[in-house]
């Protein structure tokens, strides 16, 4: 221990170090003791959230952030009622600007864990908010503790890409609670990058999910969008694995956009050529009227320029 001028006892850092990182234990701990169960049968209940939606990444920087703004910008210009929830520890959000300014604050599953409600434009944005320096996977609150921001929504877009290794190695404690099985189903959303790394980390992602789709605890992914790109360049589409390739015809591309690349996601709505294209994704979904896609019909090759 330090003794400070004023004649006070301050802890050395390795103390403060002990301290802060069983804080943080103690409080994963009592966040994953809320949620589903692993054994719990008959699934989820997602009634109140309307259509979820988690948009999961193949590897960090992929654009999850981004093409969750995107989606829910869509729908609330849409006429409809949209909750967009930010799973990722706030100092490492993307969508840390995204509203302009923050709301009420609602209980979490910890004293040190809550959840910020905010507005972005008309939707409304749901993220955790913490005293502690830094939010472990297992911290982040299970999907009820975002009820309270939800409203009576259509739609729930779901950012759970800012760690996908970890959300695919366990994903029933933390983000991945989102893919939990349930009523209505959700519809899960792989992004990628028109690269091979990010193909070769895309099959990772789906083959660690594999198990637990198995079992039958989790919805794994089944539609991949590509950001910052408008179609495969040549040669990369042959990087895909037994799992990616199953994907690539329906592929969705979400084109290149210079604002978005250069200064993130803001309060501002996201870029119009970015809203056109992922059009046909959400009538897709059916979170949007539009002509039907039969199974097997690629929608995907109409792309806005």
């Amino acid at each position: 221990m330090a003794v400070a001028e004023s004649g006070t006892v301050e802890p050395e850092g390795d103390d403060v170090a002990f301290r802060t990182a069983a804080a943080t234990g103690q409080a994963a701990a009592v966040v994953q003791r809320q949620g589903l169960a692993p054994s719990a049968r008959g699934g989820a209940d997602w009634s109140g959230f309307g259509s979820v939606v988690p948009v999961l990444a193949a590897s960090p920087g992929a654009g999850a952030s981004v093409v969750a703004a995107v989606l829910a910008d869509a729908l609330q210009l849409a006429g409809r009622r949209v909750l967009l929830v930010d799973t990722a520890d706030p100092v490492r959000s993307g969508l840390a600007s995204a509203a302009r300014s923050d709301g009420p604050v609602f209980d979490g599953p910890h004293p040190a864990v809550r959840i910020r409600s905010s507005w972005r434009a008309h939707a409304v944005l749901a993220r955790i908010e913490t005293s502690l320096p830094i939010v472990t996977p297992g911290m982040v609150p299970p999907p009820q503790f975002f009820a309270a921001a939800a409203r009576s929504v259509q739609a729930t877009i779901v950012d759970i890409g800012h760690d996908p290794w970890r959300v695919a190695a366990h994903p029933l404690a933390g983000a991945g609670a989102w893919l939990r099985v349930g009523e209505p189903v959700p519809r899960p959303l792989l992004v990628c990058r028109a690269s091979r790394p990010s193909l070769l980390h895309a099959e990772q992602v789906l083959a660690r999910l594999e198990s637990w789709n198995r079992a039958g605890t989790i919805v794994p992914p089944a539609q991949l969008v590509v950001l910052g790109a408008r179609k495969w360049p040549a040669g990369v589409a042959g990087a895909a694995g037994r799992r990616t390739s199953a994907l690539l015809q329906h592929a969705v591309f979400l084109p290149h956009d210079s604002s978005v690349a250069l200064g993130g996601i803001t309060a501002e709505v996201t870029p119009a050529r970015l809203r056109d294209a992922a059009i046909p994704l959400l009538q897709h979904l059916r979170l949007l009227p539009g002509p039907a896609h039969s199974a097997g019909k690629s929608f995907s090759r109409k792309v806005i320029r």
